[in-house]
């Protein structure tokens, strides 16, 4: 079983950069795609971006996109995103989810494609 840990996150002002980071332990023979989400207070659960396992597809909320970037390190599982020039909106707990289907050859947008989730990392922006 792959289990998630979301960190990086913390308080920020607006306009700075953020890196958060989805590190993943447990069993090591899958390759599956990771995904951010975010849910700030009162709103639904959104899709951030996700990069599938060879980290050669991205996908991104398309008013994110240019903001945010998602990478993975090439010798390990670990996916960053990279947060620039933040805004209060962006406050929220962010969280990283795996998703197996394909053996990680996809970057999905559902959040029901994905099986595993971590318990997220708050980000607070203040203006």
């Amino acid at each position: 079983q792959v289990r998630l840990v979301e960190s990086g996150g913390g308080l920020a002002q607006a306009g700075d950069s953020l890196r958060l980071s989805c590190t993943s332990s447990g069993e090591s023979s899958s390759q599956y795609t990771v995904g951010w989400f975010r849910q700030a207070p009162g709103k639904e659960r959104e899709f951030v971006a996700a990069i599938n396992w060879s980290g050669g597809v991205t996908n991104y909320q398309d008013s994110l996109r240019g903001r945010f970037t998602i990478s993975r390190d090439s010798d390990s599982p670990t996916v960053h995103l990279q947060m620039n020039n933040i805004r209060s909106e962006d406050s929220a707990v962010y969280v990283c989810a795996a998703d197996f289907r394909y053996a990680g050859y996809s970057a999905s947008r559902n959040a029901d494609d994905y099986d595993v989730w971590g318990q997220g990392t708050r980000v607070t922006v203040s203006s």
